[in-house]
């Protein structure tokens, strides 16, 4: 095995291998970050100097010890949108703020009182169901960049580029030695751009790679930035939305501790993770960037590639921030085709809902047992099935806790009200 083939969270690679792997992480976290701003009309390139400047900020709360990239968060964006129609984008960010410090809150909580009545809430039957709710609840949405065109139809054309990505990683996963066996998701991500480039050349139906963006993009450029303003309601609302994105965190930690093989919510603290996680939404709503969440993307990454360094992740963070000043550059890499990112999408989400496949099976959860049946059949069936609960805090404002979220709640509902049976309890207590 090569040297490079695992990294743990403080190894630090040579920058031969550190930038390539660094930059790997960019282009997995890119698109969806500058999404989430483009759907509410907040800055792209504002969006990535928060990335990259939260997720800074979130390795030095946690002491360098959990690699996690952090990225715009797409459960706030029916907060977003919501907010800054009613109100302004402004009122939107204060919002986003008090949602950041509300983080912390819960984090100072946990500090004091320990993470006990987390495991009783978040027992493996449901924390495993929840994950494989995580990467299975993205499944269409790889499906959807992978098959469909600009006009959201079916296109063979879309699929083929899709295919001959998804295949590049999936071979120099397997059968490569060495370096090249560690950067899958690039060398995936260029054979997809390079194919589509080269097929533009001979085919029409090929020809969607549009490089406008990047003749009319300047070569130096500040973000766009907005000072956030404070109301009553929007705060409210954006800590109602919060309750559901700190169920999130607290599932996508345990998966990135499941990959890495580490347990984060104790070391460095689920507490001092969940503040990372709050100053970086905070801070981002200082600078006028939509709140920020630690990434799928990122992790399906480091599951693949074996990976972990907290300081490739900080490569990438800074890179990030380098992009959102050079616009050029960060018109280039938005060139890339959505098929190319469907394909490597149909990897990395299946590779989080393994995870959570694996999180049961290596806890030995008993499916003979009805309790845990029900519990995830549940969890399954909301998560993946689009549940959706919703109400309005104003006649303009609306809560809605959906997905993954939702799923979450109702796991830890049922887990708590369910009762154990005796045999649960002799080896729970055996397992102490």
């Amino acid at each position: 095995m090569s040297q490079y083939k695992y990294l743990a969270p403080r190894d630090r690679p040579s920058i031969g291998y550190w930038i390539p792997l660094s930059i790997q992480h960019v282009f997995a976290m890119f698109g969806a970050t500058i999404l989430v701003p483009l759907l509410t009309g907040l800055s792209p390139s504002t969006a990535l100097f928060t990335a990259g400047t939260g997720t800074l900020l979130y390795i030095l709360v946690t002491g360098a010890k959990v690699p996690a990239f952090l990225g715009s968060s797409f459960a706030f964006i029916p907060a977003l949108t919501a907010i800054s129609g009613a109100y302004g984008m402004p009122y939107a960010l204060g919002g986003a703020f008090a949602a950041g410090v509300f983080y912390c809150i819960i984090g100072l909580i946990i500090k004091f009182s320990g993470t006990k009545w987390i495991d009783k809430a978040l027992p493996p039957v449901v924390i495993g169901s929840v994950i494989v709710v995580i990467g299975l609840n993205l499944a269409p949405t790889a499906m959807n960049m992978a098959m469909n065109d600009a006009n959201g139809s079916y296109s063979l054309v879309m699929l083929s580029i899709a295919l001959v990505t998804l295949a590049v990683i999936v071979v120099v996963n397997i059968f490569m030695k060495g370096f090249f066996s560690t950067i899958p998701i690039l060398i995936g991500l260029v054979a997809g751009y390079l194919f589509t480039l080269i097929m533009g050349q001979f085919f029409p139906a090929y020809d969607i790679i549009d490089f406008q963006g990047v003749r009319d993009a300047a070569w130096f450029g500040f973000p766009k930035f907005e000072i956030p303003k404070f109301g009553f309601v929007p705060i409210l609302t954006f800590v109602i939305v919060s309750l559901a994105t700190i169920c999130e965190h607290l599932g996508d930690t345990l998966v990135t501790s499941k990959v890495v093989g580490q347990d984060f919510y104790k070391d460095p603290g689920l507490h001092r993770t969940l503040a990372g996680d709050g100053l970086a939404t905070a801070w981002a709503s200082l600078w006028g960037g939509p709140p920020n969440t630690t990434y799928g993307e990122n992790i399906g990454v480091m599951a693949i590639t074996h990976v972990y360094s907290v300081w490739v992740i900080g490569g990438a963070a800074i890179i990030a921030v380098v992009l959102s000043l050079f616009q050029k550059f960060g018109a280039l890499i938005n060139t890339i085709p959505t098929p190319v990112m469907g394909g490597v999408s149909m990897l990395l989400f299946g590779i989080i809902a393994s995870s959570g496949l694996r999180t049961i099976v290596e806890s030995g959860v008993d499916y003979k047992n009805k309790r845990n049946l029900t519990i995830s059949s549940v969890i399954f069936v909301i998560g993946i099935g689009g549940g959706r609960l919703a109400f309005n805090i104003t006649n303009d404002v609306k809560f809605e806790l959906a997905g993954v979220a939702l799923a979450t709640v109702i796991g830890i509902i049922l887990n708590l009200i369910f009762p154990q049976s005796r045999a649960d309890i002799k080896d729970k207590a055996a397992a102490e």
